[in-house]
């Protein structure tokens, strides 16, 4: 019997680097895996649908279930997570010494609905006393001036976002004091630590300091399947699933190695050590019951964010085949 031939959009993390070399294949399944930064692979898939499966910002994916129809179906794998207070960015000229300073102020994100900003507004808000009407959004590219949102989305009138101009990148306004901040998963090319800061430049004790009082290690993407092809299929989910977790499972066992390093991080061992120590020894995990209380959390920020009509369970995300595993 011929095996489903399926294309996989996805960067080459080291926890699906398995996926890529074939190592793991899953049931059923002929994966032709594409290797693309996260920019391009999103853009590909909510815009044009160009993959079979695809990883995707959690937050454009949450936005893609409000329309009709839905045009992609996920199952419960995190291959990005991140602590999100490292990338709050400000400019030197705008006196922001602490978050409550940034009310009022004019603030740059290269997509509103881009994940890592979401969490950043909802994180302020939460914990911060920032809310997220209380500042003006600009929207653009960091590096390159004009850039779209992947998709239309349609905001509440106390939502304050505008288009940046077509001649300026959000990058150089920080430095030039034009904005105040910037929430953005990458970096500006003007950070400098003179004219461009964090503002938690020890963001490491801040961002474990937050996990340790809630429990929450951020989901920034998740892997989407273009719905007429679940539909025609649905044992692929669980296929899927199941290799993903494979690949985890062997990059675990690669952390775990002390003989010598599998990645180039001098203290990688002492890391792993105390990622384990702090989180257990599942510190990256997929499925929806080990994510619950991180997927309920997420959720809120883009409904209070005006990007989800309404407030989405966690288990609304999946395919339900993936909602629990089988026991034996």
């Amino acid at each position: 019997m011929s095996k489903l031939q399926l294309t996989l959009g996805c960067w080459d993390y080291d926890r699906v680097v398995a996926l890529q070399n074939g190592s793991v294949q899953p049931d059923g399944i002929d994966l032709n895996f594409l290797n693309m930064e996260v920019e391009e692979t999103f853009f590909r898939m909510v815009r044009h649908q160009e993959f079979d499966v695809a990883e995707m910002s959690l937050s454009s994916y949450t936005v893609s279930l409000f329309k009709d129809p839905a045009p992609f179906i996920a199952i419960p794998v995190f291959p990005s997570r991140f602590f999100r207070h490292s990338c709050i960015f400000v400019s030197a000229k705008s006196g922001i010494k602490e978050p409550k300073d940034l009310i009022g102020k004019k603030i740059g994100v290269p997509e509103y609905q881009m994940t890592a900003p979401v969490w950043i507004r909802g994180i302020l808000d939460e914990h911060y006393g920032v809310p997220v009407d209380s500042v003006t959004y600009y929207t653009g590219g960091a590096e390159e001036p004009g850039r779209p949102e992947k998709q239309g989305i349609s905001l509440p009138p106390n939502i304050k976002v505008e288009a940046n101009s077509e001649d300026k990148t959000l990058s150089q306004m920080l430095k030039d004091g034009e904005s105040d901040a910037l929430h953005s998963a990458r970096s500006p090319s003007t950070l400098d630590g003179v004219h461009v800061k964090r503002l938690f430049p020890n963001y490491r004790d801040v961002e474990l300091d937050y996990y340790r009082k809630t429990k929450i290690f951020p989901t920034m993407h998740t892997i989407a399947i273009r719905r007429e092809v679940y539909e025609a299929n649905r044992w692929i989910a669980m296929s899927l699933f199941k290799a993903f977790c494979e690949a985890q499972a062997k990059t675990y066992h690669d952390l775990n190695q002390t003989a010598a390093l599998k990645a180039m991080v001098p203290w990688l061992t002492q890391d792993i050590e105390e990622a384990r120590a702090e989180m257990g020894d599942d510190f990256w995990p997929y499925g929806l019951e080990k994510n619950y209380d991180v997927l309920s959390a997420f959720l809120r920020y883009p409904h209070q964010g005006g990007l989800s009509p309404r407030l989405l369970k966690p288990e609304e995300l999946f395919a339900p085949e993936t909602l629990e595993a089988f026991k034996i």
